[in-house]
């Protein structure tokens, strides 16, 4: 990424902010590609037509999908809103990418067992913790030791999609092992705070509040990485957890041993959960709270995905 000074202020207001490091990266990569879209001229001596006409390019010379185009617009108008102080009025001739209904591909209780059978520690636990409390991937990454409510049979969920807090069910299946893996984290944690380190990954502005926290066993990742990083914002040397890559490894190896032959993402066993709940007679209010929804019509979704399933309904050939 450019180490220009205008850009260097927009990170500088993301994390004034509060954005995530993958937000903040990615809303500097498209502000970039839509300065150097326009020849490098400055935004402040740009406004609709430019933006018009770069979402144009996007939806028809690249043909990227509505989500693309969308955050390639919230970037930009993140960007004249924070900076410039300007709101956007986006021109009628834009073209915007049109988003396709779809339907999420789910797994069987069976596929879904059988992929995570196949996972190597921690990807076991790691994988049955998305399938049996329908946690997103970054969700579960980003668990730390006090989030494991053992007596409640509950799992915290702190800033969420939407910067949203929830609480989920956890599985009594997965106590015990939850355990020997928080047994593991404290054998790690205890060998790090005997070479002088210990300290785990903070939001900048959390460490200032409780500066002890950052080295206490009950902040750190539950699934810790294996080497020590450098903090992204602060510069101190710590351990974050795993990164999302290793766990898009594990899962793809774990598929193809199976030879399951539909398109299995990390997200699908959270899609999984929830139809797997709806088919078991769950109450789509509680599945829509257990999600962490904000509107019901995202969770009725997963009807559709159960529907002729859950009525009886035969096709006539196999009458």
């Amino acid at each position: 990424m450019s180490t220009s000074p205008f850009l260097e202020s927009i990170r500088n207001i993301l994390r004034t902010k509060h954005y995530s490091i993958q937000t903040e990266k990615t809303y500097l990569l498209w502000i970039k590609r839509f300065i150097l879209f326009n020849q490098k001229r400055h935004p402040k001596d740009m406004g609709e037509q430019e933006v018009s006409n770069y979402l144009t390019y996007l939806a028809v010379d690249r043909q990227v999908t509505s989500s693309t185009q969308n955050l390639a617009l919230c970037s930009i108008v993140f960007m004249y809103k924070h900076v410039f102080k300007r709101e956007l009025t986006l021109l009628s001739d834009t073209v915007r990418a049109k988003a396709p209904t779809r339907v999420p591909m789910v797994l069987s209780n069976q596929e879904a067992t059988a992929i995570i059978k196949e996972l190597k520690p921690p990807y076991h636990l790691m994988f049955s913790l998305l399938y049996g409390c329908g946690l997103r991937k970054a969700e579960l990454l980003r668990l730390r030791i006090k989030d494991i409510d053992f007596d409640g049979n509950s799992i915290y969920v702190f800033r969420g999609k939407g910067a949203k807090d929830r609480m989920t069910l956890l599985p009594k299946i997965l106590i015990e092992p939850l355990k020997a893996q928080i047994d593991k984290v404290e054998d790690l944690h205890s060998k790090d705070l005997a070479e002088g380190e210990g300290k785990t990954s903070l939001p900048s502005g959390l460490s200032r509040k409780y500066p002890k926290a950052i080295t206490q066993f009950k902040w750190q990742y539950l699934f810790p990485s294996t080497v020590r990083c450098k903090h992204p914002t602060d510069g101190y040397f710590c351990r974050h957890h795993l990164h999302w890559t290793s766990l898009t490894k594990a899962l793809r190896s774990a598929v193809v041993k199976t030879e399951i032959r539909k398109h299995v993402t990390a997200h699908t066993f959270r899609h999984s959960f929830a139809t797997q709940l709806l088919l078991n007679g769950a109450d789509i209010r509680t599945v829509q709270e257990l999600l962490g929804h904000n509107d019901l019509k995202t969770t009725q979704i997963y009807t559709h995905v159960i529907g002729q399933h859950s009525s009886g309904t035969l096709s006539p050939i196999d009458r």
